[in-house]
């Protein structure tokens, strides 16, 4: 490195390698359990957590993966947490900047018209032209930091910009759990649909069955009202599920920025059951309380109280003295066509130091704002890991209740069925009142319907589990151009 080079990084780093006033941050203990509510820690953990990682390998449906990569690209609450986080960028680098002198050109005439006798040059008063002509270059109160103000504002900006990164990494997990429930939605309200075009046929049957015992005289017309009620209520549920189902389909198109492609809503579509959708893997049993470390909410909301301890860097740093140098070197001249002619140099240098001497307790108030917003942001750091332990401990809590009402649900759709037939049977003999048939029939519909909702509620608790445990982030954040901070030294 030539000389001038080496006395130049030297003084650079005389002027930014000041101390700082940051306070030594220790990040604080997870008011949690260790453990999660009937759920034990396990020294596996280490080797489970690498299947959370990648969302494919957790959502294996193929129509699924189609429209979570339509959603990451083209969804619109996504590109407005990624220009965010562009201009939290882009504002660290403005901080970051602060550190280093702005260099500028600068080129300029002066021209007065003086008479003689304002400078008692003679007896008359004839006007003369004073000119002045100057090019040169210069810095224009740049603050040596000394203190570290500078360097506190931006390592807390650039705090914030990392905070922004990982709230957007957040919301693409939720946008992905989001598509995944929205589609289980569609799927479920679509069972329904078909689910009840068959009650409806069936009832369909049943009352032209009533309708002609009651002619026949072993019925009643309290029986053909019966079952005309019934028909009625089964064609208000399919209008009913009809209308969720596209509900469900608005809400995939909104999230994933338009409609689905053609094979996709083709694929989906052949969806009759949420058996058709490929089940999900469970999460690994035994996970302890500190996987939700990982989470990218939670390491956005500490980045948030970084920043806020490096702000009392910055207060701390205007109690003492501000040094600022304002210097300029070029060519000046009263003759523009001697301007650049040997002899013409000139430059200035004016240092300046402000000292606080007196301001109404200002200083101190900004530290005291500065000190209380940490212990806000510590609390709110705090609130974030206790709502994300509460959330998984819920998903954990419905993993096995909802497995085990499931089947219990399924079974009553068995025993229904079982009565329904029965029931019907003995009505067709003249052994029972046609109410009988009617009570099995809505206790069918009712148990098949419940299943549906069960099934959707233990798949949807599926991936409410992996979504509050961080799955499908990898814990990476994309690349960022390195600033010229890094280089100049």
């Amino acid at each position: 490195m030539a000389p001038s080079l080496k006395i130049l990084s030297a003084g650079l780093a005389l002027l930014m390698g000041g101390c700082t006033m940051i306070p030594t941050y220790h990040r604080p203990a997870a008011p949690v359990e260790k453990k999660w509510p009937g759920n034990g820690a396990s020294e596996t953990v280490a080797q489970d957590a690498v299947d959370l990682d990648n969302w494919r390998n957790f959502y294996r449906d193929p129509v699924l993966q189609s429209l979570i990569s339509a959603a990451l690209t083209n969804n619109r609450d996504l590109q407005v947490a990624q220009h965010q986080v562009e201009a939290a960028s882009a504002q660290f680098d403005i901080e970051n900047a602060a550190l280093f002198p702005a260099l500028n050109g600068t080129a300029g005439a002066n021209v007065q018209k003086m008479y003689s006798r304002i400078w008692s040059l003679s007896q008359g008063n004839e006007p003369f032209y004073m000119r002045q002509y100057a090019v040169g270059f210069g810095i224009s109160a740049y603050e040596v930091d000394l203190w570290g103000r500078i360097r506190s504002a931006s390592r807390a900006s650039f705090d914030r910009y990392l905070s922004d990164a990982l709230g957007r990494e957040s919301m693409r997990l939720s946008v992905i759990a989001s598509v995944s429930v929205a589609m289980l939605n569609w799927v479920a309200n679509n069972q329904a649909l078909l689910i009840t075009q068959h009650v409806i046929e069936n009832r369909q049957k049943t009352y032209r069955l009533v309708e002609q015992t009651a002619r026949v005289g072993t019925g009643t017309q309290l029986d053909v009202a019966e079952a005309e009620a019934a028909l009625r209520d089964a064609e208000t549920h399919l209008q009913i599920y009809t209308r969720q189902r596209e509900q469900a389909m608005n809400q995939l198109t909104l999230l994933i920025g338009g409609a689905p492609d053609q094979a996709t809503r083709l694929a989906l579509e052949k969806k009759a059951s949420l058996d058709d959708v490929q089940a999900f893997p469970d999460v690994p049993e035994g996970l302890p309380s500190d996987m939700i470390a990982r989470r990218p909410d939670i390491l956005s909301a500490e980045q948030v109280l970084r920043s806020a301890n490096d702000d009392i860097g910055a207060a701390r740093a205007e109690f003492f003295p501000k040094i600022q140098i304002t210097a300029a070197n070029g060519t000046a001249s009263n003759n523009i066509t001697r301007l650049f002619q040997s002899g013409m140099g000139a430059w200035n240098v004016a240092p300046q130091v402000t000292v606080p001497l007196f301001d109404a307790g200002r200083l101190t108030a900004e530290l005291h704002q500065a000190k209380a917003r940490k212990k806000e942001e510590v609390s709110r750091y705090e609130k974030t890991i206790q709502t994300a332990f509460r959330e998984v401990a819920d998903a954990l809590a419905g993993r096995s209740t909802y497995l085990k009402q499931l089947s219990a649900q399924v079974a009553l759709v068995q025993a229904s069925d079982r009565q329904y037939q029965l029931a019907l049977a003995r009505f067709k003999g003249g052994y029972d009142p046609y109410l009988d048939t009617l009570v099995a029939q809505r206790t069918l519909y009712d148990a098949q319907l419940g299943a549906i909702t069960t099934h959707l509620q233990q798949m949807s608790n599926i991936v409410t589990l992996y979504k509050t445990l961080g799955g499908g982030w990898q814990g990476t954040l994309p690349h960022r151009k390195d600033n010229v901070i890094n280089h100049i030294l």
